[in-house]
């Protein structure tokens, strides 16, 4: 991104149509909120977590001996892997021009630093289907932890599935949290039998209004509160066509990957860590004649607790 007299035609004062200039909308971003940081860097750019599997309890009789068992320990590994950068400049000539240079100016670095946390978010959403195979179904305690929703759209059903399955794996069953597609917003506001208020007065109000407001469901489902997002993860996997009662072709068109999991401190579902977080550097270059700004960063983000985290592939689309 670049600022010269090239690009700001519409900017100079010979085109003002508009005392104020217009942003670009911005969607919410949360996932930061659900990743574990961790803090006091070793040296290098990889972090080891060490692990313990469950203790066992034998029976025991009076006066014998007791019986050792080895606990079994594993280890959990990611590297900060994501080195980045967000540039731009203004030539001096386009400063002197612009008549909103100032205000342009001023949006450079939160622009850009904005950028870098998108990439985050984007990550870290992607991070629950990193490494998972073709028609992995995900089993943990013999649950699905993964499955297409039927002919691709989200119902209240999938809900209820992902409460059962992060139960069945020990996962506290509080503050759940659904991070959905903008298209299970479109979905569950179809449903009669949620929003028709003489089955289900519990949402009165919600024919007129909808069940968001802005990226938040009003109401929770099954005890999940409910965020929509446009950072979830595509996912491309012709194998999943085959699954029970799925009628969507995601080989060759994308689904969405629906999370679904607890945001209890205990069993925060990410890890992450800032090695740099971001950070400006500006200088004026006088052989060119514009000043220049850079934003790096440096980070890292990877799924945690695979037991705390279900996903329901859907269908972006609403026709």
């Amino acid at each position: 991104m670049a600022m010269t007299t090239g690009n700001t035609d519409l900017l100079t004062r010979g085109e003002v149509w508009s005392g104020e200039l217009k942003e670009i909308l911005r969607d919410e971003m949360m996932a930061q909120k659900y990743v574990r940081m961790l803090e006091g860097f070793p040296d290098g750019d990889t972090f080891y977590i060490p692990s313990i599997g469950q203790a066992q309890v034998d029976d025991y009789s009076e006066d014998t001996q007791v019986a050792y068992r080895p606990l079994d320990t594993g280890q959990f590994t990611f590297s900060v892997d994501k080195y980045l950068s967000s540039a731009t400049y203004v030539t001096k000539k386009a400063e002197q021009d612009t008549f909103y240079s100032e205000q342009l100016i001023s949006r450079f670095v939160p622009e850009q630093e904005r950028a870098i946390m998108a990439h985050f978010e984007t990550t870290t959403l992607a991070s629950a289907e990193t490494g998972i195979s073709a028609n992995s179904n995900e089993l943990i305690d013999s649950v699905e932890h993964r499955w297409a929703a039927k002919a691709g759209a989200i119902a209240v059903e999938d809900f209820a599935k992902a409460r059962f399955a992060l139960k069945r794996s020990n996962v506290p069953d509080q503050a759940l949290i659904a991070i959905v597609d903008p298209s299970v917003e479109y979905t569950i506001n179809t449903l009669t039998n949620l929003v028709n208020v003489s089955n289900n007065p519990r949402f009165e109000g919600i024919v007129a209004d909808g069940i968001a407001t802005g990226m938040t469901f009003v109401k929770n489902i099954y005890g999940f509160d409910v965020y929509c997002s446009n950072y979830l993860s595509d996912v491309t996997d012709g194998a999943l066509d085959d699954r029970e009662d799925t009628n969507v072709n995601f080989g060759t068109n994308n689904g969405k990957a629906n999370l679904f999991f607890s945001a209890a401190p205990s069993v925060t579902p990410f890890v992450g860590a800032w090695r740099q977080m971001p950070e400006v550097d500006y200088e004026y270059n006088k052989d060119l004649q514009r000043h220049e700004y850079v934003t790096t960063s440096r980070y890292g983000v990877k799924l945690y607790r695979p037991e705390n985290m279900v996903r329901v592939i859907s269908k972006p689309s609403v026709v």
